[in-house]
């Protein structure tokens, strides 16, 4: 009677507050599908307007126009790669070909390599003016009649900026022969040092926090997991000053690699390396994998560990066979996170020395560098308007290789955690 009292007085209690709670979630529901509807918009809006910048009419002159080195009416795209190479051997000074010579013979370089030799070194294309894809198709008619106004010995084309030249390309003074393959290089240096650096010590941290240090309520402990906190707010730019101090300054000797003997003999060690850069971005992104991996760790119900006791695992036993495995999935998604996030990074690395131009490809975590997203800052600080569809093919490319490295990130997570299950 009592039990039926009680719930009798608690639906008295409970139902004047129901249809105030039913709408209030309707406007949250309400409101969450608007902020969804929002953020498409804005995204579309940004591809949208890279993909404008991407593709287009071209005005180009060349200094030897295409048609000038077709033989027997075939064109220079479809010429045999030794037609090229009997071109390239009549139109290049001695001086030259002897360079081009020792790199390689040009009779055992492929078709691909021969034409972009004959363009750059040749027929050497000019940009006079470029227009964006909606100009170029609802705009045809006006571009022609100024081309064939302006630029009477000027070809009209219709360019991709993106193509597979301009991924195998190193970057050039000349946007007509600009490429991003050195900065694509660094990229994927600068985020294996990140994520190779941040990755075990933030997992390490985790699992001291949430499995040794949990109960213990000492000031040190306090001030790490306050500390960790805090830090997951900090601007970048700071992370690019502290690694500014100790990466590239007090520990030039290890960064620069004349610690083993890697620097030339007559120059100074320079800190400003793949690896300075890759262990301040490891520095930024640890409080997001350490504040990831403990929701992780906490996850895991406390019955796994006390049936792990009570078959006598140790506690390392515990966390390395059981705790570890079962909270990976949770780890790995933060893990994802962090490395997004440190990918598009540009203040820290320009604090931290990234070059803005550079020809030279990495060769080890020594070496010089420039990434993705320093490659488009400098392209949309240039005035030519001509560097604007550089920067926007960038941006696509730097967009896939995001995409390929979370969905290979995903694509583990999930395995193990299949595996797991």
């Amino acid at each position: 009677m009592n039990g039926n009292g009680t719930r009798m007085q608690d639906e008295v209690l409970f139902q004047p507050n129901l249809p105030r709670r039913h709408r209030l979630g309707r406007w949250g529901l309400i409101l969450f599908q608007m902020s969804t509807l929002v953020g498409i918009v804005v995204l579309t809006a940004l591809v949208l307007n890279v993909l404008n910048r991407t593709f287009g009419y071209v005005a180009i002159t060349y200094q030897v126009p295409p048609d000038a080195l077709s033989i027997n009416g075939i064109p220079v795209e479809r010429l045999h790669p030794l037609d090229l190479a009997y071109l390239l051997r009549q139109h290049l000074t001695p001086e030259v070909l002897e360079r081009l010579e020792r790199e390689g013979p040009l009779e055992q370089r492929d078709r691909r390599e021969l034409l972009d030799l004959l363009t750059t070194k040749v027929m050497r294309p000019k940009v006079l003016e470029t227009w964006t894809l909606a100009q170029s198709v609802f705009c045809r008619q006006a571009i022609q009649s100024r081309v064939t106004r302006l630029y009477p010995e000027a070809r009209l084309v219709f360019r991709s900026w993106l193509t597979p030249e301009f991924l195998t390309r190193p970057q050039s003074s000349r946007p007509e022969f600009a490429g991003v393959r050195t900065a694509v290089l660094g990229s994927l240096w600068v985020v294996a040092i990140t994520i190779a650096f941040a990755f075990p010590i933030g997992v390490g941290t985790a699992i001291y926090l949430e499995e040794y240090a949990k109960g213990k309520d000492t000031w040190i402990n306090r001030l790490i997991q306050t500390n960790i906190n805090n830090l997951a707010g900090v601007p970048s730019i700071i992370y690019g000053i502290l690694g500014l101090a100790i990466f590239v300054r007090a520990l030039a000797p290890l960064t620069s690699g004349a610690v083993f003997g890697l620097v030339p003999e007559g120059t100074t060690a320079n800190g400003r390396t793949i690896l300075s850069a890759g262990l301040t971005l490891g520095l930024l992104i640890l409080p997001i994998i350490i504040i990831n991996a403990q929701e992780a760790i906490r996850a895991v119900p406390n019955s796994l560990r006390l049936a792990s006791y009570g078959l006598g695992a140790t506690q390392w036993q515990t966390i390395w066979h059981h705790v570890l495995p079962s909270a990976m999935p949770g780890i790995l998604t933060g893990t994802i996170l962090a490395m997004s996030r440190a990918i598009g990074e540009t203040a820290p690395l320009i604090v931290v020395g990234a070059s803005t131009f550079i020809t030279v490809d990495p060769s080890g975590p020594f070496s010089k560098f420039t990434t993705l997203p320093i490659q488009i800052y400098q392209w949309t600080a240039r005035p030519q308007d001509v560097f604007r569809h550089l920067a926007a093919a960038a941006i696509i490319v730097l967009l896939a290789m995001l995409l390929a490295l979370n969905a290979t990130a995903i694509l583990l997570r999930n395995r193990y955690a299949k595996r797991r299950g």
